[in-house]
């Protein structure tokens, strides 16, 4: 039985554990770090002497895991930061109990071998929990905190950032075998040469994307422009005159970051005049994001689900990736389907509408797209784009979809400037990396303010990032790639095996407490012997 300060040592611990992991993604960046930043969380939960205290203890690691990950979030959300972390902390609680259960003994008869395949397993199960859009969306998972080491992105090529969250994780508990099972090194090594030996030979042997031409990419980065009932225009007009300073040198595509352009352009016809006058100027079309009230039936030519165009005919306020060359808008439109929680919408207004009262919630629910779009580059009939807007890049299955429907370029408008001195423009940013590795396609990730940063196929980056202090327009040689990575064609799959072996063991646990609490049957009484035998 556990003392009361030892109760509240371990609790504090615990928090303080869970929080461990952030220093392995940007902008500390640690990534060697990862592979063992989870070692302290789960020594304190295979030391707890109940299974109800593991329970509590990964619940509160959960909740300092998502509040050291996400705390540049506290001058948007305030105190509901609080809450939404105990939340979202719940999800680790079965993870904590096979900790305990699995690392809880000396290791042997099996039980580490065991826990090198299952404890990874449960890990990816509360990823893939939260991963889900109405709980945050997948940030924050631990194998994207390998976006700059090669050979891990060639492992992201195969099972996307699922199987490197496994492949981290295994190695966290292979170490913690290492520590305190000495009966267990030998599963223990061969547990971390298994991870290993799978980095080298997918190294080796998995094709890299095969490059099939270039394009010229120019990314606009206008920088912080001050809060003000003229802010939308003084942006478009910092982006209008970076833009124009690309004439006469040849770009083949020009991206503007997330809203971009503060007006719906059909309400606005003089500045879509000057949108397709840019293009003509500059010599390539414009791939500009609207963040509008868009009217009803405003944009008659645009709205649909074919391929390069896309939308909803709702009212409302919209995100949208627009098209425009030097005729106007093309008609290809990207509405964004996935919208942050409480940044752009409140889930259950009617029960957490108080939010906006403590924080920097949205007043009013944009409107979500209904359908992802693929759009034909103008001049370029060999090169299609998949444009993306915002947090939409962190979910891996976006990104392989566009890449599935014949994408040759990945394309995420972002903007990240009410948090710009924060940890939060440089991971935004590192989620390009693993997104163009796993898809195999280059991907451009725009933002209004930086980091702006553009990785090739294989997830390397190409030039120079545009820090948070650029006001600035740069050009990027973009290689594009065919082929089909093993991720596109074969999605999750490692998220199916650990679900499928998580099953499996959750079913003979039951077969074992089945049988346990089953009586054995009474003996038989022997047959009473008569006169008569």
């Amino acid at each position: 039985m556990l003392s009361k300060p030892a109760r509240w040592w371990r609790a504090a611990a615990a928090v303080a554990a869970g929080g461990l992991p952030c220093l392995a993604f940007p902008a500390p960046a640690l990534w060697w770090f990862a592979y063992v930043a989870l070692v302290p969380w789960m020594l304190l939960l295979r030391s707890a002497p109940t299974g109800r205290r593991a329970a509590l203890e990964g619940w509160l690691g959960g909740a300092g895991f998502i509040l050291a990950v996400h705390h540049w979030l506290l001058p948007s959300l305030h105190v509901f930061l609080l809450p939404l972390a105990a939340l979202l902390g719940l999800l680790w609680i079965p993870w904590a109990l096979l900790v305990r259960e699995l690392l809880g003994g000396d290791g042997a008869g099996g039980r580490a071998g065991a826990a090198l395949v299952l404890v990874p397993a449960a890990w990816l199960l509360s990823e893939l929990a939260r991963s889900w859009q109405g709980l945050g969306g997948p940030w924050g998972l631990l194998g994207a905190s390998q976006w700059q080491v090669p050979p891990v992105l060639r492992l992201a090529s195969v099972g996307g950032v699922w199987l490197v969250s496994l492949l981290v994780a295994a190695v966290n508990c292979a170490v913690v075998l290492l520590i305190v099972a000495p009966a267990a090194r030998v599963p223990a090594v061969a547990g971390l040469t298994g991870c290993a030996v799978l980095t080298g030979l997918v190294w080796l042997w998995v094709p890299r994307p095969e490059v099939s031409g270039g394009l010229r990419v120019a990314v606009v980065q206008p920088g912080l422009v001050a809060d003000g009932p003229d802010s939308a225009d003084r942006r478009f007009a910092a982006g209008e005159r970076l833009t124009r300073g690309l004439a006469g040198q040849h770009p083949d595509l020009v991206v503007w970051g997330e809203s971009s352009v503060g007006a719906d352009l059909t309400a606005r016809p003089d500045l879509a005049r000057r949108l397709a006058a840019l293009s003509a100027e500059v010599g390539a079309p414009l791939l500009v994001n609207v963040d509008a009230r868009r009217p009803p039936a405003a944009d008659p030519g645009t709205a649909g689900t074919a391929a390069g165009t896309g939308g909803s005919g709702a009212p409302g306020i919209y995100k949208s990736a627009v098209l425009v060359g030097p005729e106007g808008p093309t008609g290809a439109r990207y509405d964004k389907m996935r919208l942050v929680p409480f940044g752009e919408y409140i889930p259950a207004r009617a029960l957490l509408g108080w939010a906006t009262s403590v924080g920097k919630a949205a007043g009013e629910d944009r409107v979500p797209g209904d359908s992802p779009v693929v759009m034909d580059l103008p001049g370029r009939p060999d090169v299609r784009l998949g444009p993306l807007v915002c947090f939409e890049s962190a979910f891996p299955d976006m990104s392989r979809h566009l890449a599935r429907e014949g994408a040759g370029l990945l394309i995420a408008q972002s903007a990240t400037s009410s948090f710009q001195h924060s940890w939060a423009p440089a991971q935004h940013a590192s989620l390009a990396a693993l997104r163009a590795a796993e898809s195999g396609r280059p991907m451009v990730h725009a933002t209004l303010t930086g980091i702006s940063a553009v990785y090739g196929p294989s997830g390397e980056r190409l030039g120079s990032a545009l820090p948070t202090s650029a006001s600035t327009a740069a050009l990027y040689e973009v290689p594009l790639a065919r082929g089909t990575t093993l991720y596109v064609r074969f999605g999750d799959w490692p998220v199916g095996a650990a679900l499928a072996v998580l099953a499996v063991y959750c079913a003979a646990a039951g077969v074992r407490s089945f049988r346990a609490g089953t009586p054995a049957p009474e003996p038989t009484a022997p047959r009473a012997r008569t006169a008569r035998g």
